[in-house]
């Protein structure tokens, strides 16, 4: 599991961040926002969840699930984890969160299997899988 101080050893503090280094906006293929239209056009995002992310979304069309993309609740965003004091791993753009409104922090999350398939298969981990779950998150397993 990639840590907040995995982050900081390889990228440095949110608060001292340096977005010219790793960060990248990323316009998210035709292809992809034509199916899936509940993503955005252009994702603000860290270059290393670019492929793995692209991957994951055609695997959801590839499989007939985009209708399970209820929402698109966000990438990026310099924040302390809810309740905690370590960073969020959002704070470096490789998570993203999706049906957040179906899956909340500490409740029993509401997605399909095959639908986190698709982003597990990719290289990411999910957040239903956890003590404290939070099934609307999906962060990069390794960087």
């Amino acid at each position: 599991m990639v840590t907040s101080k995995n982050c900081i050893d390889k990228w440095g503090s949110p608060s001292n961040f340096n977005e010219g280094l790793f960060m990248k906006l990323w316009d998210i293929p035709d292809e992809i926002n034509q199916s899936i239209p509940e993503l955005p056009n252009r994702l603000y995002c860290n270059e290393k969840i670019v492929k793995p992310l692209e991957k994951a979304f055609q695997n959801i069309i590839d499989r007939c699930l985009t209708d399970e993309v209820k929402t698109w609740d966000g990438c990026f965003n310099i924040r302390k984890k809810r309740g905690l004091n370590s960073w969020s791993l959002h704070s470096w753009g490789i998570a993203i969160d999706i049906n957040a409104a179906w899956n909340g922090l500490g409740k029993t999350p509401q997605m399909s299997k095959e639908l986190v398939k698709c982003f597990t298969d990719e290289g990411f981990e999910w957040g239903g899988n956890w003590s404290r779950k939070d099934g609307m998150h999906f962060q990069l397993k390794n960087i």
